[in-house]
């Protein structure tokens, strides 16, 4: 079923892609035409062979394009995260927050009966995200930021790492990756005409004007294609996003890792957002909206429905305690990560003042510094330590 259902939205992609080629062309013979006096009564005009001839040039430019960057994505899905500034998370690892990233993508990994995939971080992004990307699972690469890890419990990663492996075992993977390659031919057009606009701008000839305003009218022609890039990535990634979350509640056996994810990413001023100016590429393939898309280019699905399919009694007001939860200051010693831990489904921080006494030298606060406990969070510590209690055992 998944595979027919990937079938079909690749054919929709690709009788997108052709519409949108159709269009350019259509836009490019119109510049052509009023560069060439064709609007003119009694102009001559381009003949239909120049007309012709420009057609099959800006279809090969956008074809060759496509070719090209899909040519350079057949490294796997490292190439996508390295392409992006990711860091890779080696096996061995003794940071306790890619030590517990690894440990949740090898138990899914198990889940779902495939190897395990290369894994990546966004050591710039605050913003709550991740990815897959790669043709196939034995090349498949996993990327989060370092907001997930540190904003996230560990069930929430859980809710992550399920919804991408969904991508993973659906074949969403090879077809986001064409999808880059179809959006980067489309995006030539534009990229072509801003060069002759600054080449023809440094000439000093007659026909250096002309130059420039035929260069900026291909920008613009360009643009238009951008556009149908954009709606290409939006009508086919949205409904793929909820079939992952339902994915992702079939590998955990929960919703509450994924619904507390996605409520974090709402009520967090950081949201899910990333800062990196290459993310408009691979928008149609995070975990949430990463770029800010209004409805109509929108490549994921609003964030209320998202959750109110996992939690049908989901109130905008748990995102209200959410955020108020992290304005709270954190107690001596505490790092991000407590406070994700801390900060279940919108509960207040179960530290969340100590009195002003310093801190003990391994983090912890002094012996006779007063805590204010919270008996839910303290339950939902359990199992899940801070680097507080670690350094505590240690001692």
């Amino acid at each position: 079923v998944h595979q027919e259902q990937a079938r079909r939205q690749t054919r929709r992609m690709l009788l997108l892609f052709a519409l949108s080629v159709a269009a350019i062309v259509a836009a490019i013979d119109g510049v052509l035409l009023v560069a060439f006096g064709g609007t003119r009564p009694g102009a001559p005009g381009p003949g239909p062979g120049v007309l012709a001839a420009a057609s099959l040039l800006v279809v090969f430019v956008i074809a060759l394009g496509s070719l090209y960057r899909i040519a350079t994505l057949r490294g796997g899905g490292a190439v996508v995260a390295r392409g992006l500034g990711g860091v890779p998370v080696p096996t061995d690892t003794a940071n306790f927050t890619y030590r517990r990233l690894r440990n949740v993508i090898e138990e899914i990994a198990i889940a779902a009966g495939v190897p395990v995939p290369e894994i990546f971080v966004l050591e710039e992004e605050a913003g709550i995200n991740a990815f897959a990307s790669g043709y196939a699972p034995t090349d498949a690469a996993v990327t989060v930021t370092r907001g997930a890890l540190d904003k996230l419990t560990r069930e929430e990663l859980q809710g992550v790492i399920g919804h991408e492996f969904s991508h993973l075992l659906n074949g969403d993977m090879r077809l986001n990756i064409r999808l880059m390659g179809i959006v980067f031919g489309i995006l030539v057009v534009s990229v072509i005409g801003r060069r002759i606009a600054q080449i023809a701008g440094r000439g000093r000839s007659r026909d250096s004007g002309g130059a420039v305003l035929f260069g900026l009218a291909v920008l613009a022609v360009g643009y238009v294609g951008v556009l149908f890039a954009r709606m290409i990535k939006a009508s086919i990634s949205r409904q793929r996003e909820f079939l992952a979350d339902a994915s992702a509640v079939q590998f955990t056996r929960q919703t509450d890792g994924i619904a507390g994810a996605l409520k974090k990413i709402g009520a967090l001023a950081e949201g899910s957002k990333l800062a990196s100016s290459d993310t408009e590429e691979v928008a149609h393939m995070l975990f949430s909206d990463g770029v800010g898309y209004s409805a109509l280019f929108a490549t994921h699905p609003p964030l209320a429905a998202r959750i109110l399919r996992l939690d049908p009694s989901f109130r905008a007001e748990q995102l209200q305690a959410i955020a108020a939860a992290w304005s709270q200051p954190l107690a001596v010693g505490a790092d991000a990560s407590e406070r994700a831990d801390l900060s279940i489904a919108g509960f207040a921080p179960a530290v969340a003042q100590t009195a002003a006494r310093p801190a003990r030298a391994n983090g912890m606060p002094a012996a006779d510094a007063r805590l204010q406990l919270s008996p839910k969070a303290v339950v939902r510590q359990l199992g899940n330590p801070g680097n507080d209690d670690r350094a505590a055992a240690c001692d």
